[in-house]
C-alpha cells in the first residue's frame, strides 16, 4: 500500500492504477488502509479516494498524528466530511474532546455518518462557519464540496461564530490544537481568536489560500509569538500548509 501511495496520479501508470476506483459505488463503506485511522469505516463517495486509501495529505497527516496527544481538545475548523475529526478522535482518545466546525449541509451528512459508523463519542459537530464575529453570512459552495467558502456571492445562508466569543462565554473549552482549512477565511477566523491564541497558545495546522491571506496570517501569528514551519516542502513564503506553535518553555 505504501508503494501505491508513492506513485503520482499525474503519471500514466498512476492513472491506470486508479481506474478501478471509479467502479466503486459511492455509498460503499470501506476500511481506511493506512495511518492511525487504519481499519476505520469510510464512505467511498464522500470525497477523494485518497481519504480511505490513506494517501490524502500524507505528510501533514503524519505530523498531525505525532502532535495530537491523549486527552487533547481539538478544533477541526472546516471539517469537510470528517477526516481530521475522526483522526483527532482516535489520537485524543476517550478523554479527549473534538469539536468539528462545518457549515455546508451536504458535508454535514457525511461528517455525521462517519462519526456514527465509527461509534465516535468524543466529537461534537457545530454547524457553523468560523470567522471574526457572530452572525449569519453567505456561503458559496463548490462542485466538489471541498472548496466552499464565505462569500457575498454565496446563495446559502450559514451561521457564523468566533472562537473568542465561544470560549469566553464558556460554551467550549480552550483548544490544545486547531486544524483550520477554510478556503480563504483563515485571517478573519484567526482575528476572531486573538484572545484564545494569546492566552492558550494552541498548536495550529493552517492551510492558507492566496498570497495576501497567507501574509496576513503569518504576521498575525508571529505577533502572538508563534513560530511557523511549512508542512508541504515549500519555503515559508510559498507554502500553503503551515504548522504554527509557540515556544512556551
Amino acid at each position: 500500500m505504501n508503494y501505491f501511495s508513492g506513485i503520482s496520479d499525474k503519471l500514466l501508470f498512476g492513472k491506470l492504477l486508479r481506474l478501478p476506483l471509479r467502479l466503486i459505488p459511492p455509498q460503499t463503506v470501506l476500511p481506511v488502509l493506512q495511518g492511525r485511522l487504519r481499519g476505520k469505516k469510510w464512505i467511498a463517495g464522500s470525497s477523494l479516494h485518497g481519504f480511505w486509501l490513506g494517501t490524502f495529505e500524507r505528510g501533514k497527516r503524519i505530523v498531525f498524528e505525532q502532535t495530537v496527544k491523549e486527552n487533547s481538545v481539538v478544533f477541526d475548523i472546516g471539517a469537510h466530511v470528517g477526516y481530521y475529526t475522526l483522526l483527532a478522535s482516535v489520537l485524543a482518545g476517550p478523554g479527549g474532546r473534538i469539536f468539528a466546525f462545518e457549515p455546508l449541509p451536504a458535508n454535514l451528512v457525511y461528517l455525521k455518518e462517519h462519526l456514527r459508523l465509527n461509534n465516535v463519542e468524543n466529537a461534537t459537530v457545530l454547524e457553523a462557519a468560523v470567522s471574526d464575529k457572530y452572525g449569519t453570512a453567505c456561503f458559496e459552495d463548490s462542485p466538489g464540496r471541498a472548496m466552499g467558502r464565505l462569500s457575498p456571492a454565496g446563495k446559502l445562508q450559514v451561521e457564523m461564530v468566533s472562537l473568542d466569543e465561544l470560549i469566553a462565554s464558556g460554551e467550549l473549552p480552550a483548544p490544545d490544537c486547531i486544524k483550520m482549512d477554510i478556503e480563504g477565511g483563515e485571517a478573519a477566523a484567526l482575528s476572531g481568536a486573538m484572545s484564545v491564541l494569546a492566552q492558550y497558545h494552541p498548536i495550529i495546522f493552517l492551510a492558507t489560500h492566496g498570497d495576501a491571506v497567507h501574509r496576513e496570517c503569518c504576521l498575525l501569528l508571529r505577533s502572538l509569538g508563534y513560530e511557523l514551519q511549512p508542512l508541504d516542502g515549500m519555503n515559508l513564503e510559498s507554502s500553503s500548509e503551515l504548522l504554527a506553535a509557540c515556544n512556551t518553555g
